[in-house]
């Protein structure tokens, strides 16, 4: 496979960028580097070129005028040239984009030059490779890296046209990709969906990895030269904040904090790194005031000896900063009113130093994957001196939170990310073929179900490479959600999706691509009142899950099974048609009356050509027992919640004695379809997913 990894801006070369030292060389040029050459260590990868715009400019490096730069063994660096030979930032090379075009048409001309797939990165570049999708038949991937959808709610009339002109290329970008690779699922599921397309099918959310070294083998002298003259007690514990000097990065709250806070400067000295500043600098309007304006905040003379802020660093320093910060027992914070992802987090966790973060966007996601700190509200001063202060006086919490980061750090890391995204491009590059009538439909859940321990969810990996039927995973995940699951626990990709407790089915076309079932969606939509089942949940008390729960045919909401009873009263005295389904002991989903994942096992059946007595079904909890019932066989694993217990008075159900993707074999063989001999490790355990890492 031959790789193009298409990134337009900023100062892209290797092995040493200087990051910073434009306002778009970021964060988005380490992510390009540490996926290539993953992808480059591959054996089923040939070649990965990253290709970028050439430009002149003796300040910002030679590098940038070479047309061909070697990287490493199958991994190179290609610069298209226009007639503009200047650096241009990001609002300035919109202009230079028919230009930009026509060079990489022009060089893809040439067939021996022709990638397999073209992975874009920002919408400008996904421009280009939706020309070159269009000319060549290329198929391409789209990473939005940050969109611009959240910036509508703090528009002036200055920057208005722009941003409105950057979404609707953000839209294009999202519509003609082949398929979407994002990092949070903030990203996925609410950011996605706020340009109004239904293109879940093909997003998928994929951890980036993280590239600094352990903190074990840093050497922090850089740290101490960097701080020299800065700190009096250099020693103390540090709070260190690393980010591009804008506004959404928050730094200002963070430094007037400090400045406002007696019982802070007390406790720990204050480190920003705020970008490059210098003579050989491109610096915008912008990222001036914020320096300036940090300058200012922090220049009072009782800080004299507490606070530094460097105006230049390389990228060993940074390393070697949040190793010093963990040597000093110190906290990293990233305040950002709003982060797409969160890189510095997973570079704060490779050093083992805990995290304060703003709850907006990627944070809350990755916290709740590596626990190695907390998330807050950003806006706030007093919830963030109060925070740290919490976190800097309790050494037990402050151990838990960096062992928990060395502990978990684990899934971000580039070789899983390239097998994860590779295997979306082998899927684009040679689509599944579509085969003729099943033997029968096997529908699963997924979580508890097929996952909970890694010996049996290999062992079903095993029956499915065997299995007759089709695979169908039925859950109350978004399609982007479960296909994350799947892959952490290496589970193979289902011939079908039943997503949203069973209100959306998702096929592949002839493309590959994963799109959404229309006739389904029509009839749920005949007997559904969207606006009116809302206003009633809200009426009644019920307290709504997180915005991520909420599906076009599906409210998620928490409650027990009497605030069920009585919604579903406040419903029927409305006049309104609605399932409502309780799991888990705790979780509401409110659905269509012709949704739910027994109606939908029986609508695919039905698409095939067969009966509800053709289908068989696996599940756990609540949110199942519509398609235990519905199908023809069931089975209940037994790590089944007991909510579900009064199955065990139907003849059809079979409940295992072995837990997870162990008792889904065991009512497998029990139906006379598990034909390979039960693995003798099949009944272990492990709470873990999987590490996929080729």
């Amino acid at each position: 496979m031959h790789i193009y990894h298409l990134a337009l801006g900023g100062c892209l070369t290797a092995p040493h960028v200087r990051y910073g030292v434009t306002e778009d060389t970021g964060g988005h040029i380490s992510y390009v580097l540490g996926a290539a050459t993953a992808q480059a260590a591959r054996a089923d990868v040939a070649s990965v070129t990253i290709v970028t715009r050439a430009f002149d400019d003796p300040d910002l490096g030679a590098d940038h005028k070479q047309i061909w730069q070697p990287v490493q063994p199958k991994l190179a660096i290609r610069r298209l040239q226009t007639s503009n030979g200047s650096y241009l930032a990001k609002e300035a090379l919109a202009a230079e984009l028919p230009a930009l075009q026509a060079a990489f048409l022009a060089l893809l001309a040439d067939p021996a030059l022709r990638p397999d797939v073209i992975h874009a990165h920002f919408a400008d570049a996904a421009i280009l490779a939706a020309a070159a999708q269009e000319a060549y038949g290329i198929p391409f991937i789209y990473t939005p890296h940050s969109l611009g959808i959240d910036k509508l709610t703090h528009l002036n009339a200055a920057a208005g046209p722009l941003l409105l002109a950057r979404i609707a290329k953000e839209k294009a970008a999202l519509t003609a990709a082949d398929a979407i690779v994002v990092s949070s699922r903030d990203e996925a599921e609410r950011q996605v969906s706020g340009y109004g397309l239904e293109i879940d099918g093909k997003v998928h959310r994929v951890w980036p990895g993280v590239d600094l070294l352990r903190a074990a083998s840093i050497d922090r002298g850089p740290a101490h030269d960097l701080l020299a003259g800065h700190l009096d007690q250099r020693d103390r514990p540090i709070i260190l904040a690393i980010a591009r000097p804008v506004r959404r990065k928050n730094l200002e709250l963070l430094a007037q904090t400090y400045v406002d806070s007696p019982a802070l400067q007390a406790q720990a000295n204050l480190v920003i790194l705020a970008g490059q500043h210098g003579s050989d600098v491109i610096e915008s309007d912008e990222t001036a005031a914020v320096w300036a304006s940090l300058n200012r905040i922090l220049s009072h003379p009782s800080l004299e000896g507490h606070v530094a802020l460097p105006a230049a660093h390389n990228p060993r320093d940074v390393a070697t900063l949040y190793a010093f910060a963990r040597q000093t027992r110190g906290v990293f914070v990233n305040l950002a009113l709003h982060e797409p992802f969160g890189l510095t987090l997973l570079e704060a966790a490779s050093q083992g130093l805990p995290v304060i973060a703003g709850n907006r966007g990627g944070p809350p996601d990755i916290l709740a994957r590596t626990g190695h700190g907390r998330v807050i509200d950003p806006t706030q001063p007093v919830v963030v001196e109060a925070a740290l202060l919490e976190l800097l006086r309790d050494p037990v919490a402050w151990d838990a939170h960096s062992q928990a980061a060395e502990e978990n750090l684990w899934p971000f890391d580039w070789n899983i990310w390239a097998a994860t995204v590779t295997g979306v491009y082998a899927s684009l590059i040679a689509p599944p073929v579509v085969g003729s009538r099943p033997a029968y439909i096997f529908g699963s859940d997924i979580d508890h179900t097929l996952t909970g321990s890694a010996p049996a969810a290999a062992a079903f990996n095993a029956w499915h490479s065997k299995r007759r039927g089709l695979f169908v995973v039925a859950t109350g995940r978004s399609i982007i959600e479960a296909r994350r699951v799947l892959t952490d626990w290496n589970l193979p990709v289902p011939d079908v999706f039943i997503t949203a407790v069973g209100t959306e089915i998702h096929e592949t076309d002839a493309r590959g691509h994963w799109t959404l079932d229309r006739e389904y969606a029509a009839m749920l939509d005949r007997d559904w009142q969207h606006g009116k089942v809302r206003s009633c949940i809200s009426d009644a008390g019920i307290s709504w899950q997180a915005n991520e729960e909420q599906r076009r045919w599906k409210f998620g909401c928490y409650g027990t099974e009497a605030d069920a009873d009585r919604l579903r009263l406040r419903l029927r005295q409305a006049g309104l048609a609605a399932r409502v389904i309780v799991s888990h002991g705790q979780l509401i989903d409110v659905l269509p009356v012709n949704g739910g994942k027994g109606k939908a096992l029986t609508f695919l059946a039905r698409r095939f050509g067969l009966t509800a007595q053709d289908v068989i079904a696996a599940g756990d909890s609540g949110n199942d027992v519509d398609m235990l019932m519905a199908c023809g066989r069931g089975i209940v694993v037994g790590n089944a919640l007991p909510e579900i217990g009064h199955l065990r008075a139907e003849k059809h159900v079979y409940h295992a004695r072995a837990a997870h993707a162990a008792g889904v074999l065991e009512g497998l063989a029990a139906f006379g379809l598990l034909d390979q001999p039960r693995a003798t490790n099949l009944f272990g355990s492990s709470s873990q997913p999987v590490r996929v890492a080729s």
